[in-house]
């Protein structure tokens, strides 16, 4: 039996103004963690896929882990440079939502650092929707199935710390 996800959450500053703020550490090379967060089959693993040609500067997401009825969501990549940051703005219908990842490597371990940029989106479920995907990222760089991470351990019962910080 694993032990209850904590929320690790927490709201800073960032290039674009105030942000949710996430991070997660492995034990694997920094290239390793970039191809899992960039990677279309990689990506597929823990969370979704994206179609199209990133050269563009815009690709197709799709969030499979949400099941066969997910839209799909227009991705604009606003900055790239592997295997160190991306920022992404997607959007579905009216919502737009800006995320940020960085990467950094010191003593055998990459740290991901992941970043919503605040909007109107309620943080009580946004949160808990981002551990969610980032430990089922843990999971699938572990070699476990991610599937085996459950949603009901994470909503509702983050929800409260991340309406705290609001």
């Amino acid at each position: 039996m694993t032990a209850a996800p904590e929320p690790t959450g927490t709201l800073s500053e960032g290039p674009g103004g105030r942000e949710l703020q996430l991070s997660r550490s492995f034990t694997k090379h920094l290239e390793t963690v970039w191809a899992a967060v960039t990677d279309s089959t990689q990506l597929q693993r823990w969370i979704g896929r994206w179609e199209g040609d990133p050269a563009s500067g815009q690709v197709t997401f799709l969030m499979t882990a949400e099941g066969e009825d997910a839209p799909p969501e227009e991705c604009r990549i606003l900055e790239c440079s592997p295997p160190r940051s991306l920022t992404v703005e997607t959007r579905v219908g009216p919502d737009v939502w800006h995320l940020r990842l960085e990467l950094s490597h010191d003593g055998g371990i990459t740290t991901l650092l992941f970043a919503q940029r605040l909007g109107e989106d309620p943080l009580g479920s946004i949160g808990p929707g981002w551990e969610y995907y980032l430990d089922r990222l843990a999971a699938a760089l572990g070699g476990r199935d991610a599937g085996e991470v459950a949603w009901d351990d994470y909503y509702p019962r983050l929800s409260e710390h991340y309406e705290q910080l609001s």
